[in-house]
């Protein structure tokens, strides 16, 4: 997906750039990901003086590991997407303050930037329903489908001696 800034800021008009992008190369690595659909992206480019701000939004589905106790989690993940882009020219430097990306050309390819946004916008600790109650860390049994034995009683190492002080 390539944003040809002059363009944009010849125009003088937003210009929609939409299109869906594949990103299973991307999530390969990652082992909370089981599935992931197409991105959808829908974007508009919006000339702004020197400046070209590029903003919408992207959608994917996807299926996660669950948090708690491994089971897919279906998602929908939807979020924003932000930039600004301009051409670097000698006589026109962006203060440091400014949330500019400089490009050195006046193509501009935006799947980097895209993929990174989606990367931060994915459930840090996908959950398959707010209730799960996980596995259980004795005996490894999915506690949302059986109920086990195990005891749940944690006693701190360091007081394990206190513990039968009151016993009769």
């Amino acid at each position: 997906m390539i944003l040809r800034i002059q363009e944009v800021l010849s125009k003088g008009v937003p210009t929609p750039l939409n299109t869906t992008l594949d990103v299973t190369d991307l999530m390969k690595g990652r082992r909370d990901v089981l599935e992931a659909g197409p991105l959808a992206v829908r974007l508009t480019a919006t000339p702004e003086a020197r400046v070209v701000r590029v903003e919408g939004e992207m959608s994917l589905d996807a299926s996660f590991a669950c948090s708690r106790c491994l089971e897919p989690a279906h998602e929908h993940v939807e979020f924003p997407f932000s930039e600004r882009f301009k051409l670097a020219t000698s006589e026109s430097a962006v203060p440091p303050e400014e949330d500019v990306i400089v490009a050195e050309e006046d193509k501009v390819d935006l799947i980097p930037y895209l993929e990174e946004s989606l990367l931060l916008h994915l459930p840090f600790v996908p959950l398959c329903s707010d209730t799960c109650k996980g596995l259980c860390p004795q005996c490894g049994v999915n506690r949302n489908e059986i109920a086990c034995s195990c005891s749940n009683d944690r006693i701190d190492p360091r007081m394990a001696a206190l513990k039968d002080l009151f016993k009769d």
